[in-house]
């Protein structure tokens, strides 16, 4: 421990420039995953946000939510069965505001359940991130498809989905809208992949974001950046550490001649290693967790703890593995070969 202290303060400069790199990859390590995760929830939050169980489609959709169609007296079927169960559509579209401005939203019926808002008959709910479009509570909306009109009841915080806000209308004016009688998917939470019906495909709720467009092509992009910071993080310890130990072959050799142990060269270089990934950790969390505050509005970042610690015990696994791979060759040097190369 006091050899690893007295090397690095002789050597401040390279350890400070190590120190620097791995801060700056770990800080946009933490901030690509706060977008990944809130892009995710910005895609997704209203099936993310559902307990887990099975989501239930027709086998001849081939996987695409909106060309389902379950009909009445198998739903019917199928939810006298699950007390808990619901079923549920979601649908693309427009709502037009006063000024005749329109809107983008995804339309979102139920049955009844307290897994999902339920409305009256001419009634809307809408996510809060509309809001900033100038619509408030009480105001009368139109859709082109629709005869009637929708008069905004309330607004729920993040419910999303395909990066639009739901909107939750009541199941007869979602059938009239669409024109469309049967609903296009079943809901039983706490069920399991063992729990089938015939001519019907089950998901889990990770499983369906999977259909949606764009979500597993936008996580999968995101994730392998953050993923490729950890390796390229793992390899800067291991040729960090490679380089310094090639300058130190000698300082080795008259250690190990006067009874120094390999293992406690080894435990001086993890020391450097986990002091120096520690600090600019530290630094980059409290950076990282700034920025999900003073983020811009409308950005969708969210880092939660969880993925944090988790991201940051990778860190420290692949800085270990980094910096033992790099000291192989200290085990392998003997003394007399070593002093004789001389201390560079």
């Amino acid at each position: 421990m006091n050899i690893a202290w007295k090397e690095m303060k002789k050597n401040k400069t390279k350890f400070l420039i190590l120190g620097s790199i791995v801060f700056l990859i770990s800080l946009l390590t933490f901030i690509i995953s706060g977008l990944a995760n809130g892009l995710s929830d910005d895609n997704a939050s209203l099936i993310k946000d559902l307990p887990a169980g099975q989501f239930y489609m027709d086998e001849d959709a081939e996987e695409t939510y909106n060309l389902s169609s379950i009909d009445n007296e198998r739903q019917d079927t199928i939810l006298t069965q699950s007390a808990d169960g619901v079923a549920l559509s979601i649908q693309r579209g427009f709502l037009n505001d006063q000024a005749s401005k329109q809107h983008g939203v995804v339309f979102v019926t139920s049955t009844s359940s307290n897994l999902f808002v339920n409305v009256e008959r001419g009634e809307i709910v809408l996510d809060r991130s509309i809001k900033d479009d100038g619509i408030k509570i009480g105001d009368t909306l139109t859709n082109n498809q629709f005869s009637g009109t929708f008069v905004v009841k309330d607004f729920v915080d993040q419910k999303k989905y395909n990066h639009s806000p739901v909107a939750y209308i009541h199941i007869e004016d979602y059938k009239q809208m669409n024109r469309v009688e049967n609903m296009q998917l079943l809901f039983i939470p706490e069920a399991n992949d063992e729990l089938t019906f015939s001519r019907l495909q089950s998901f889990s709720n990770k499983a369906l974001l999977q259909t949606i467009p764009s979500y597993s092509a936008e996580q999968l992009t995101l994730n392998m950046i953050v993923w490729f910071l950890v390796v390229i993080s793992g390899m800067l310890f291991a040729i960090f550490f490679y380089m310094m130990n090639v300058q130190k072959i000698g300082l080795y050799g008259i250690l190990k001649a006067i009874g120094v142990k390999t293992s406690t060269l080894f435990k001086m270089m993890w020391t450097q290693m986990l002091v120096i990934t520690t600090v600019s950790l530290v630094l980059s969390i409290l950076v990282s967790q700034l920025f999900n505050v003073i983020a811009p509005e409308g950005m969708p970042y969210h880092l939660s703890m969880y993925t944090t610690v988790q991201l940051s015990i990778v860190f420290f696994i692949i800085g270990f593995i980094g910096a033992t791979l790099s000291g192989l060759q200290i085990k392998n040097v003997g003394p007399l070969q070593a002093i004789q190369q001389g201390d560079v």
